[in-house]
């Protein structure tokens, strides 16, 4: 790899000037390009050691200044790690996601050719369908360092410190050369119920555009939404690419069970049946439902009982999941199951595997006898 000898000048009188922040900017860039210059290997080691979050830094008394809320003293920016949890999207979100990441690769070639490099993509749908977790995901697919706000804790109930408090985050961030997420954008909106005057929610909205169009095109911003209807025009227009994560899709609902049940194992079809059951559940559902189901299997040493799945997911109401647990399925139950799995026309054969039951037993059921 070629490397700029500016670049190198500048991070060593960085360094010697103790300018912290200048370093972690310059090794970002420098482990980009190692990158891109198929040294992966160097790549990872450097933005190991820019992840370290300062040890040596803070031996030699360097302490970053993270802008806080004036009267809380609360943070109102956070460094967080990329996510170690997968990601599953729709088709339609993964194609969005795919082209952004793409243009965000290339906004140096994409700037010499006369085209806008700034780039900004909003987020909206309901809650539990993975927004930060793919803001996390792109961070980590961009090898940026990842600075979480939530605007929520940045609105303050004191007259103007809420816009003092939106000037001194997007203050803080040019320099970083990283993703800067917004959480919870709709919290700007939601000023207009509180005892804030018009006015100052036009302050409030107007410091939001003006620090959008203050970064630098270097800096990827991500915003997000639970209510999308609920946010200005004009900061929708900030965000050149939009996508709306809904509830997963079929294909992706049995890849999830597959994944978080069954831990990528060969159970394809329980997980297509699931994937059935589940359709009015969210990803962030079906990963609660999976992992409750995994711990009852561990410590009763047993494999995941399907039967308990299905009666759990069956009988949740929207906004009140019943996780599954181990307790005996009476005959009622088991009848239910039964009558259930053949609704779906399974075969009586298969409904008995998925039971645990005999094909009489089965039979039985459908048949309308409560004899158990």
């Amino acid at each position: 790899m070629e490397v700029d000898n500016s670049l190198i000048l500048k991070l060593f009188e960085a360094a010697l000037g103790a300018d912290y922040t200048t370093v972690r900017r310059i090794g970002g860039r420098l482990a980009r390009d190692l990158a891109a210059g198929k040294e992966g290997d160097a790549a990872k080691s450097l933005e190991a050691m820019l992840r370290k979050r300062g040890v040596p830094l803070q031996a030699s008394g360097y302490v970053e200044a993270i802008p806080r809320d004036a009267g809380s003293r609360l943070p109102l920016v956070e460094e967080a790690p990329w996510p170690t949890s997968p990601l599953f999207l729709n088709t339609d979100a993964g194609h969005v996601i795919e082209q952004f990441i793409e243009d965000a690769n290339n906004i140096a070639l994409l700037a010499a050719n006369g085209i806008s490099a700034r780039l900004g993509i909003l987020l909206y749908g309901p809650p539990g369908t993975g927004k930060s977790l793919l803001a996390g995901h792109l961070a980590a697919r961009l090898g940026r360092p990842f600075y979480v706000v939530r605007l929520d804790s940045v609105i303050s109930s004191r007259l103007g410190e809420t816009s003092k408090n939106i000037r001194g985050m997007f203050d803080f961030i040019p320099t970083k050369d990283a993703v800067l997420f917004l959480d919870e954008m709709d919290a700007i909106a939601k000023l207009r119920d509180d005892r804030h005057e018009l006015g100052e929610l036009k302050r409030v909205v107007n410091t939001v555009l003006q620090g959008l169009d203050s970064l630098a095109d270097e800096v990827i911003v991500i915003g997000a939404t639970n209510h999308p209807h609920l946010l200005d025009p004009a900061i929708w227009r900030r965000f050149p690419y939009k996508a709306e994560l809904l509830p997963p899709d079929s294909e992706v609902r049995a890849a999830m069970w597959k994944h978080f049940l069954y831990q990528g194992g060969e159970d394809g079809e329980a997980s297509a049946l699931l994937a059935r059951l589940s359709e009015n559940m969210t990803g962030a559902d079906i990963e609660n439902f999976a992992h409750a189901a995994r711990r009852r299997a561990v410590l009763s040493r047993r494999e995941p009982s399907l039967p308990h799945i299905l009666l759990a997911i069956t009988s949740s109401t929207n906004g009140v999941p019943k996780l599954p647990d181990n307790h005996a399925l009476s005959a009622d139950e088991k009848k239910s199951l039964a009558q259930l799995l053949d609704e779906l026309e399974l075969p009586r054969t298969e409904i008995a595997k998925r039971l645990g039951l005999s094909r009489q037993m089965i039979h039985r059921y459908l048949k309308g006898s409560d004899d158990a």
